[in-house]
């Protein structure tokens, strides 16, 4: 059950059970024309096959998180085509640009009876927030002030609650040498700022397009694979990787704890260009 807060519209409460079960969907790339193709792979195809593998999972899911590049061309298009797409799911959605996107429109179209432009949710014992770290005209990324305030002010007005934070761009080096030029600037500086909290459990991301997961100071920090095209770990150079597109599920906790798997489709026909 969602409850919009017409005093803070940046804030949805989520009335959920203890546990609060997460699915991630990112790197979507999603272009305007169903036909076009990113790499050789369709990429509504691809993200159609994951979405029927999210509808299908024994689990059930309380929330939904897109974390980024969700278009590749930043067009109208792109976003009504997964409005209607993450509408069907029934789940209710959150959302953040990634360095593809066009973040006027995205509030524009990318709307529906589930999707919310909200970017903090209370849910359970945790409030997730999500964070822009996109440059316009730019592939790297950068957590600006106003963001980190907006993030301090969650993260102090309900200490008592766990905390996940979102963004697009790596706030960990992923050691492959070509996606970490194009990762977050100064990414030094946000887990500072993260580390005067002491209620952040969990980190989560995309843009890398590759799995990830580290346990650092108590915090878990995590990279999901994109819905299309997976880009080869601990490449030094631009590399692609035979991996299926995926998803990750997380469950959150009461007592702060977590426990997440990542999911790769099964039979599904790719060859990348």
């Amino acid at each position: 059950m969602i409850s919009i807060q017409e005093d803070d519209p940046q804030r949805v409460d989520v009335i959920e059970p203890d546990t609060v079960n997460l699915v991630q969907i990112t790197d979507c790339h999603i272009f305007d024309s169903p036909d076009k193709k990113l790499m050789g792979l369709n990429t509504r195809r691809s993200f159609e096959a994951v979405k029927t593998a999210v509808a299908g999972a024994a689990q059930r899911h309380d929330l939904l998180l897109a974390t980024g590049d969700l278009s590749q061309d930043g067009s109208a298009g792109s976003y009504r085509y997964l409005a209607q797409q993450l509408d069907d799911l029934g789940i209710p959605g959150f959302w953040l640009p990634g360095n593809h996107d066009d973040p006027e429109l995205m509030p524009r179209h990318l709307t529906g009876n589930s999707l919310h432009p909200a970017k903090r949710v209370l849910a359970g014992s945790w409030q997730i927030v999500l964070l822009d770290s996109t440059i316009a005209g730019e592939v790297h990324g950068r957590v600006p002030d106003s963001q980190l305030t907006f993030m301090d002010a969650a993260l102090r007005q309900y200490p008592d609650r766990h905390a996940l934070v979102c963004l697009h761009h790596q706030a960990l080096e992923t050691g492959s040498e070509w996606i970490d030029l194009k990762g977050l600037r100064d990414a030094a500086r946000l887990r500072s700022r993260m580390a005067q909290h002491d209620n952040i459990r969990a980190v989560i991301w995309g843009h890398v397009h590759q799995e990830s997961h580290q346990s650092v100071a108590g915090v878990e920090w995590m990279s999901t694979p994109s819905s299309c095209v997976q880009f080869k770990p601990g490449s030094r150079e631009f590399a692609t990787s035979d991996e299926s597109p995926g998803y990750r599920q997380i469950r959150l906790h009461a007592d702060g704890s977590l426990e997440t798997v990542v999911h790769r489709i099964e039979n599904f026909e790719f060859d990348i260009d």
